[in-house]
């Protein structure tokens, strides 16, 4: 195998460390704060990359993740949905739709294409570049646990909770 070209960046794999980032975000409390992956360390975190707000598809995805964010919270786990779009539309977004968790905003998409959530789309025979629906488990110490790449909105929520009950055992 070739190995990947410097805009082609390797594809995270379960156990590597994730790749650290801070971005502007929305806390779970509506507040704009900034978010240092590292400042997370000690606890679980689930990344989801969606591809925009206030959009039906991304919309149950949020609320999927809202709607179980207390059991996340009591297994240690702090919910982060990152997409590109601002603070001013992730506020509306987590306000319209009551989303306790953490939005942030990957407005350059960096921290999309480090994590190997950035790439060819197609949509209604249109091929374009955009976030990939990707989710990431990070456990306590940083590394990835588990990995879901071309995410179907249904049943996986609970899918994720279920991966961490599975490494709490």
């Amino acid at each position: 195998n070739a190995s990947p070209s410097p805009k082609e960046p390797a594809m995270l794999q379960i156990g590597d460390i994730a790749p650290d980032f801070t971005l502007p975000c929305i806390d779970s409390a509506a507040m704009p704060a900034t978010l240092a992956l590292a400042s997370l360390r000690g606890q679980a975190v689930v990344i989801f990359f969606y591809p925009r707000d206030a959009t039906s598809t991304c919309t149950r995805e949020a609320q999927n993740f809202s709607r179980l964010a207390a059991e996340f919270a009591a297994r240690g786990a702090h919910l982060v949905g990152i997409s590109k779009d601002g603070i001013a539309a992730h506020m509306r977004f987590q306000q319209k739709q009551s989303l306790r968790l953490t939005l942030a905003s990957d407005a350059g998409s960096d921290t999309c294409e480090r994590y190997g959530a950035w790439g060819q789309k197609m949509l209604y025979g249109r091929t374009y570049t955009g976030i990939l629906r990707t989710t990431f488990l990070i456990d306590r110490a940083g590394r990835i646990t588990a990995i879901w790449r071309g995410v179907k909105v249904a049943g996986h929520a609970e899918a994720v909770l279920a991966a961490i009950q599975s490494t709490e055992n």
